[in-house]
């Protein structure tokens, strides 16, 4: 199929947009923006290239904010997973996409003086998962550090999302990884891990 059957008309655009369904910006395999909307469907269907965010929300005792993912969750349920994580929407930029995610998913109100330096941008990685032929996860992630103290009771989770909230080390993570209790895409966890071993 050439490249350029993946642009949808207007038409098609519009009805998607109106039925409710996600629109992503198609990239390349190194992250570079194609400016062509597509479907989070046929993203997915055809393994497009796409762009998302991760965050990890970290405390002043390093300690990670980690999430187990609810067990009616399409891909990987029950499984537990870093702070925060989302596809980009079309037209989006990745800092927005962050501060929001952390709102939407977890339920935390990010402070009024929130500000572009409260986020730490920690490099950008890309990661594949065939989960079936209809069902591939092609993803260029950028991964962002939140430093705050937020006690457990104030996060609002979404319960068909998140089943679970805890803070844990690093080396507590790192553990957890070898017993396979990890989302597969856990490449933040070693970038994490250089991180906070400096300190």
């Amino acid at each position: 199929m050439a490249e350029n059957d993946i642009i949808q008309t207007t038409h098609e655009l519009y009805t998607t947009y109106n039925q409710g369904e996600e629109l992503l910006e198609v990239c390349n395999e190194n992250g570079v923006s194609s400016g062509r909307p597509a479907s989070r469907k046929e993203i997915h269907e055809r393994g497009l290239w796409h762009r998302a965010i991760i965050v990890c929300v970290i405390n002043d005792e390093n300690k990670i904010l980690i999430q187990k993912r609810a067990s009616t969750k399409e891909k990987f349920p029950g499984l537990w997973d870093l702070s925060v994580a989302g596809h980009i929407p079309f037209g989006a930029d990745a800092m927005s996409c962050a501060a929001i995610e952390i709102m939407e998913e977890i339920g935390y109100m990010l402070p009024k003086k929130t500000a572009v330096r409260d986020f730490r941008f920690m490099g950008s990685f890309r990661n594949q998962l065939h989960l079936s032929d209809t069902f591939i996860e092609n993803q260029y992630y950028d991964f962002f550090i939140y430093n705050a103290n937020i006690d457990l009771a104030e996060f609002k989770v979404q319960t068909d999302e998140v089943s679970e909230v805890k803070y844990a080390t690093i080396y507590e993570i790192k553990e957890m990884e070898k017993q396979g209790l990890f989302h597969p895409r856990t490449e933040w966890i070693d970038i994490l891990y250089k991180y906070i071993a400096r300190f």
